[in-house]
């Protein structure tokens, strides 16, 4: 099979995806796309890309063009995964899929009349620290697993963000909380109970009609004796940065890192703890992009560590750009296929719901 085409569109994180297309021995950056021109071309001069857009729809009527990556402003997330949909493309986002039920729907029924590829880009189940906890679960060292707990706690008080985050209700992006529970889980979230905690400044709870500092769900899992917890934050709540996720079995159970660089702790026996090193899992990829895992390089010459660019979020990126690559290649649906997508964004979704509601019980759909 020929290498599949891919157009990126969204140049700030997106960036980092395109000399791992460019590396991948399955893949080509074909195109890429920004609103900006200045930008663009930059971008383009950079990495040596002829084929430059600053109209996503330029891209849909390109024939020889096989896939969109979208990684633009959260509010086109929706709109440009359903159009690459449409035009016949094969589509990857990054996350939110999408920040209402009735679009995660629309996307999950438009990549099954497509026939198409879609995987949402989500970060938190190819970190290392996921891969290295996947593997106790599989290898049968954690036991049965009894309780699982995500946070991603974040102060963007600051300015410098894009304007549509301040105020963003916390659930509308829980992806990288939800997600590592639910795949180790390997169960669909049914429906959930959220409370919202505490207040944001009046200007910032007005943007979008979210009051809440800090929201906090229990969800149940469907076929499943399992609940899971999952506490979400942006504004007005002082922590270090902390994207986490816990796991407690019957025979160890796996903790996030209390401080960044601390190292993750697993429990056994009864009382014993240990910090421990997560290794890297550059091994399970090409040769060609497993750099991009970012445990850097060594230069002895000039004694110094470089880490190259499109090695960030735990080493995620050459992970989640290979599974995509090859569900194209093999004619088979991603590992966070449109329902899972969909499950895991509608999770937060209900959440924010409940919790806007009192903490009122929500079923989430089921996407096809």
């Amino acid at each position: 099979m020929a290498k599949v085409r891919v157009a990126v569109v969204g140049l700030g994180f997106g960036a980092e995806f395109i000399p791992i297309y460019q590396k991948h021995p399955d893949a080509e950056c074909y195109a890429i796309c920004q609103r900006t021109k200045d930008h663009l071309n930059e971008i383009g001069d950079q990495f040596g890309i002829q084929r430059r857009f600053t109209e996503f729809e330029d891209l849909l009527s390109i024939d020889e063009l096989d896939a969109i990556h979208v990684v633009s402003p959260i509010a086109d997330h929706a709109w440009m995964t359903l159009a690459s949909l449409k035009a016949g493309k094969h589509a990857a986002c990054t996350v939110p899929m999408a920040t209402t039920k009735e679009d995660c729907l629309a996307i999950a029924r438009a990549r099954k009349e497509s026939g198409k590829v879609y995987m949402m880009m989500e970060t938190a189940v190819y970190t290392r620290e996921f891969l290295y906890a996947k593997e106790l679960c599989e290898s049968g060292k954690l036991g049965k697993i009894q309780f699982l707990r995500g946070s991603h706690q974040q102060n963007m008080g600051l300015p410098g963000w894009p304007e549509y985050w301040y105020g963003f209700p916390p659930m509308h992006y829980a992806t990288h909380a939800v997600s590592p529970l639910l795949c180790l889980a390997k169960a669909r979230a049914e429906s959930l109970v959220c409370h919202g905690s505490g207040t944001i400044s009046e200007d910032y709870a007005k943007r979008y009609g979210s009051p809440f500092a800090v929201e906090t769900a229990i969800v149940k899992l469907a076929d499943s004796d399992l609940a899971c917890e999952v506490t979400r934050s942006l504004f007005d709540t002082i922590r270090q940065y902390r994207e986490s996720f816990d796991v407690y079995g019957t025979e160890l159970s796996f903790e996030w890192e209390q401080v960044a660089e601390e190292g993750p702790v697993i429990y056994s026996g009864f009382e014993d703890a240990k910090r421990v090193e997560v290794p890297d899992y550059g091994h399970l990829l090409p040769k060609e992009i497993a750099p991009f895992t970012g445990h850097g390089v060594y230069d002895e010459e000039h004694e110094h560590t470089s880490f190259i660019q499109g090695s960030g979020h735990g080493g995620s990126h050459p992970h989640m750009t290979h599974e995509f690559i090859r569900a194209i290649v093999e004619k088979r649906q991603s590992a966070v296929d449109a329902s899972t997508a969909a499950n895991w964004t509608m999770t937060g979704i209900c959440a924010h719901e409940s919790a806007m509601g009192g903490g009122k019980r929500i079923a989430i759909p089921k996407a096809d």
